[in-house]
């Protein structure tokens, strides 16, 4: 099995097409087919079902490509981490962060980052935990900052916890105060109140929902769907209150009333994570480094 092999079958199951396919590893539509053929008879199966202008993974091509895709990835990396010069002059980082912690943690590192290795490129992936967390594993992101616990435990990561942050709840200042004017807001306040809510698989919104749910009611959903920006615009707006952590209520706090929970409050732990079986790139190792001692 050749590493070029495996780039065709990806191209291939990625495109459904092997014109599109060859166009796009810059190889003849022959001599790419040819090699995919090459490769189904060194597995002893066929990869795809060939019909006129529809080209499908047949049960061996979809148990190999998420393989094929993390082998590629270990490639790339370490194509990367050899052309990195002795001094960190080039190469890249590619960092998954969650939306909250890309306006909230990372600014001031990356800044800290950039003007001492001006020359490596920083590659940032938005998402939340499970994203992040699937993009680890097949060899996609180098790092990542998640939210713990894992939404599945994968002993194929290693995670070391980078802070606590505390969760608040944010207003329109022209809105009524949830608490009924208290300095704190209970969670069993945020029953009635209209919650603008983040989308389905985004960590804030699983913690809140599981918190109103554990003082017995269902949260009320004015909005729901949106990424932390449009979350906070929407609260502007005065559709709704949201629950969002300390750090981003601080940034964004501009049109926003803020208010802190009632103890025992709500808090969140966040995680660097990289994969065990493979070290982090050097440039990674570094960026790593500045995260753990910010």
């Amino acid at each position: 099995m050749q590493f070029q092999q495996l780039q065709y079958f990806v191209a291939v199951a990625e495109t459904r097409h092997f014109t599109r396919a060859a166009e796009l590893v810059h190889v003849a539509q022959p001599s790419l087919s040819q090699q995919i053929k090459s490769l189904e008879r060194e597995l002893g199966a066929d990869l795809f079902l060939r019909a006129r202008g529809n080209i499908t993974l047949t049960d061996a091509g979809e148990a190999l490509l998420p393989l094929a895709r993390r082998i590629l990835a270990d490639t790339e990396t370490a194509r990367y981490e050899v052309q990195e010069l002795v001094q960190l002059r080039s190469g890249r980082v590619r960092l998954g962060a969650t939306p909250s912690l890309c306006t909230g943690v990372l600014p001031d590192v990356l800044r800290a980052f950039h003007d001492r290795y001006p020359g490596i490129r920083l590659l940032i992936e938005e998402g939340g935990s499970h994203d992040l967390v699937r993009q680890l594993a097949r060899g996609a992101l180098d790092l990542a900052l998640v939210v713990l616990p894992l939404p599945t435990p994968s002993p194929a990561l290693t995670t070391v916890e980078l802070l606590r942050e505390d969760l608040v709840v944010v207003s329109s200042p022209e809105a009524s105060k949830p608490g009924e004017g208290r300095r704190t807001v209970r969670i069993a306040d945020l029953e009635g109140e209209r919650l603008v809510m983040f989308r389905h698989g985004y960590d804030l919104r699983e913690l809140t929902v599981a918190a109103c749910r554990a003082e017995g009611f269902e949260p009320d959903f004015a909005v729901e769907g949106g990424e932390m920006d449009a979350v906070l615009g929407f609260v502007r707006a005065g559709l709704g209150v949201a629950v969002v952590p300390r750090m981003v209520a601080a940034r964004s706090g501009r049109g926003l009333r803020v208010t802190p929970l009632a103890r025992p409050g709500l808090h969140r732990a966040i995680a660097l994570a990289h994969r065990s079986d493979v070290a982090p790139p050097r440039a990674a190792r570094e960026l790593q480094r500045m995260l753990l001692e910010r």
